[in-house]
């Protein structure tokens, strides 16, 4: 599976990618400014293909600013990782995708939610799946 970003989903694709409430889905929070998500942008996308049974989203906060809304991004890049519409993670990560990787394997194996998470953070799926439509 591909990354998908708000802007190139012209097949509905996040309207559709937290709809499974088992499935896990990263989303990754960057601005094009930034040249650290530059450079990870890549092993990103990598990453993404290499785990087709996960969605992954790439969200730039500033040309997304409508969907990523009230979210605070301290720094580069934030993930939030959510199975189905329920967050199991949001802060920010290493830029190195095998990191990232064993995070999501954790996180795939846990079964509570994140507790106490900004309503913002909450709210992604939501307006992901509001913009797609």
């Amino acid at each position: 599976m591909t990354v998908i970003t708000n802007r190139e989903d012209a097949n509905g694709l996040l309207a559709n990618a937290f709809a499974d409430a088992s499935r896990i889905a990263v989303i990754s929070l960057c601005a094009a400014w930034c040249d650290t998500c530059n450079e990870f942008r890549g092993g990103y996308e990598l990453l993404a293909e290499s785990r087709p049974d996960v969605t992954f989203v790439w969200l730039d906060i500033e040309d997304d600013a409508e969907v990523v809304g009230d979210v605070d991004v301290e720094n580069f890049p934030t993930l939030v990782i959510f199975r189905g519409t329920q967050p199991l993670h949001f802060g920010v990560s290493l830029p190195h995708p095998p990191s990232i990787g064993r995070l999501i394997d954790a996180l795939a194996a846990q079964s509570q939610p994140l507790q106490d998470v900004p309503e913002a953070v909450a709210q992604l799926p939501r307006r992901l799946r509001a913009s797609s439509v």
